[in-house]
Parts: structure tokens; C-alpha cells; sequence
């Protein structure tokens, strides 16, 4: 176990940091994979990511997406963020238009 001083916002912590496990001098890390999109037959549903304001939906109904294309961004607590497609298809549904406010997993884009 290690201790490691860390200054956030001015403030300094003390934190105590312990390698869970070791391969070949690299901790692995377990990953927590994120859920955005709820699956329902062949649609998908992507759901807003936080609570937050509609600046612009950039995409279309009848568009193709694939993985990694924004879809809308989404203004929360003043800072834009792009909420970007999980999967590949084509868009069926648009839910949301700007200007309209979203709470966290609310239903924002369909695709089929």
C-alpha cells in the first residue's frame, strides 16, 4: 500500500492506494462498462447519459449511424456534451428536439 498526497481545488488530501493485482507489472483494472442503450427486439434505444438541455440533435429520422457518430449534444451543468451512438443502424425515432430538457435515462434517439 502506497500513500500519495493529492491536491484538488487548493485542498490536499492524503489517500492510501492498494495494487488489487499484479500481472507482469501491470495492475488490471476492472472496467465498468456504462449502459446507454437498452435493447428491445430489433430497436435500440439510447437513453440520455444525464440530466440535462438539448443544444442540437445531429441526426435525422432515416439517417444511418454507426458506432461512434454524435447523435445530440447535451448541455449539463454548462458544459456541452456529445452523446454519441453505441450502435449501427438507421434512425427510426427522434424523441427529443432543441431546446428540450432531459432527465437522466430518458429515451433521446430510436434506431432500428
Amino acid at each position: 500500500m502506497k500513500i500519495y498526497k493529492i491536491k484538488v481545488n487548493g485542498k490536499a488530501y492524503e489517500v492510501e492506494v492498494e495494487a488489487v493485482s499484479e500481472s507482469n507489472k501491470k495492475i488490471e483494472v476492472e472496467k465498468k462498462e456504462e449502459t446507454k442503450v437498452v435493447s428491445s427486439g430489433a430497436e435500440q434505444v439510447v437513453k440520455a447519459p444525464m440530466a440535462g438541455s438539448i443544444l442540437d440533435v445531429k441526426v435525422s429520422v432515416g439517417q444511418s449511424i454507426k458506432v461512434g457518430d454524435t447523435l445530440v449534444i447535451l448541455e449539463a451543468m454548462k458544459l456541452e456534451n456529445e452523446v454519441k451512438s453505441q450502435v449501427a443502424g438507421v434512425v427510426k425515432e427522434i424523441k427529443v428536439s432543441k431546446g428540450s430538457n432531459v432527465k437522466n435515462g430518458d429515451p433521446i434517439i430510436i434506431v432500428a
